[in-house]
């Protein structure tokens, strides 16, 4: 990473006075062999949480052996499901307690954004390893953080980032460095988000029943419930997500820098706002352009709310790279090579559409149960990588919030000549909440 990382930093508890489990946890841990069955519990059961476990469990080798939800109807719904699978988790209404059970090898945690840091961080404090949605942290600081706990402690910790495990993002990355399309200079990443609509302004509510709301809030300011700020929607509200541009952006974006072999950009700059709905409760911009400069080639990123038809032929998401010789274009369902041609004649063979031909999701959770009984594996997703994506994914967001474009100096790990920006390196916890340092 281009991002500097101080390896031998300290890592705070996430509160004042944390219950978080320690060192004699962590040396306490059950070892689990090849044979064993992996005991894992989840940290967020709605959403990806419910399908990154039924992905896991999918291999035969994984036995869910606890929930942990701030929402107790969610939570008992996923229970109730499982236990009709003949399960029996334990559930907790504190991450903490959860990782405070012997029996836990390892964890999944499904929250939003701006819970990552401290469960991940608390999670590998406390000996578990950890399987953790994407992005990796809500801010750089953050991702760092999670980097340094990671060295700290010697985890394995794949990060959700599930394209990396499908083979035919593999294959056209092979295609795209194989240097086939020849030089690359430009690469496009979007996605146009059709299902999406405008967000109804609603009133601020009681907080539900079943839903300890102070919990759910964290680190994050304090702010009456609102119902649009709560299950999935609060990825589109700065206090706990990024937007779009961190949502897909890293699972886009993501393929983009793995392509291309590319770290940090120089510079960033990034327009939008609420250009679909100006009247909408989102924050966070429905449409939105970022322009990264890597100094030898470019990577345009570009959203759209309420939209459906993106470019080459109608993609609604999408990478595209494009080569001197050709472009390779891959989404989730195919990829293909459209050559550039040169007195009447092809620069480089075509590669007809190649359909996706496998369950990634299923595979980059397989990955994840196999390299913690083999320890020598990597991950398809390893931390570092997932770091180093959702801070580039941060730099646009940062450009977007203030307005100019801001340059990153990598060998000082912050923004050159620019406070404003800087300052948005390091996310403000309420107290007693505190970032890992």
């Amino acid at each position: 990473m281009s991002d500097r990382i101080d390896r031998r930093s300290l890592i705070a508890g996430s509160l004042a006075a944390s219950l978080t489990a320690g060192p004699a946890l962590a040396q306490a841990r059950r070892r689990v062999s090849a044979n064993d069955k992996l005991q894992v519990g989840l940290i967020g059961c709605k959403g990806m949480g419910w399908a990154d476990l039924s992905a896991m469990m999918k291999g035969g080798d994984v036995v869910p052996v606890a929930l942990c939800d701030v929402d107790a109807g969610a939570m008992a719904e996923r229970a109730a499901e499982l236990r009709k699978a003949g399960h029996n988790p334990r559930l907790y209404d504190d991450h903490r307690r959860l990782l405070d059970d012997r029996s836990v090898d390892a964890v999944i945690i499904a929250t939003p954004d701006h819970w990552h840091a401290l469960q991940l961080v608390d999670a590998m404090s406390a000996g578990k390893d950890a399987y953790c949605e994407k992005p990796l942290g809500n801010s750089i600081a953050e991702c760092r953080a999670m980097v340094a706990a990671k060295n700290r402690h010697s985890r394995v910790v794949q990060v959700g980032q599930w394209q990396r495990s499908g083979k035919h993002w593999a294959d056209a990355v092979a295609h795209v460095q194989s240097g086939k399309i020849g030089r690359v200079r430009k690469v496009k990443a979007w996605a146009y988000m059709g299902w999406m609509k405008r967000v109804t302004p609603r009133p601020d509510q009681p907080v539900p029943a079943g839903v300890n709301y102070d919990r759910w809030l964290g680190p994050a300011a304090a702010r009456p419930f609102n119902p649009n700020r709560f299950h999935f929607s609060w990825r589109w509200y700065w206090d706990y997500a990024g937007g779009l541009m961190t949502d897909w952006g890293v699972h886009l974006i993501d393929i983009a820098l793995m392509g291309m072999k590319a770290e940090a950009p120089r510079t960033v700059t990034s327009i939008g706002g609420p250009y679909g709905y100006p009247d909408s409760a989102m924050e966070t911009p429905d449409t939105q352009s970022a322009i990264f400069d890597f100094g030898d080639h470019m990577l345009e990123w570009e959203h759209a709310v309420g939209i459906s038809q993106g470019p080459y032929g109608g993609r609604d998401h999408g990478v595209a790279f494009i080569g001197e010789l050709g472009t390779l274009v891959v989404d989730r369902g195919q990829w293909r090579v459209v050559p550039e041609y040169g007195d009447g004649k092809p620069l480089t063979p075509e590669v007809p559409v190649t359909k996706s031909s496998d369950d990634a999701l299923t595979r980059h959770a397989a990955d994840f149960v196999a390299c913690v009984k083999d320890r020598s594996r990597t991950p398809a997703c390893p931390i570092e990588a997932a770091a180093q994506t959702a801070i580039v994914c941060q730099m646009g967001n940062i450009a977007f919030k203030t307005g100019r474009k801001v340059e990153w100096d990598a060998a000082a790990g912050r923004f050159r000549g620019d406070a404003a920006a800087d300052r948005l390196i390091t996310p403000a916890y309420r107290a007693p909440y505190r970032l890992p340092v």
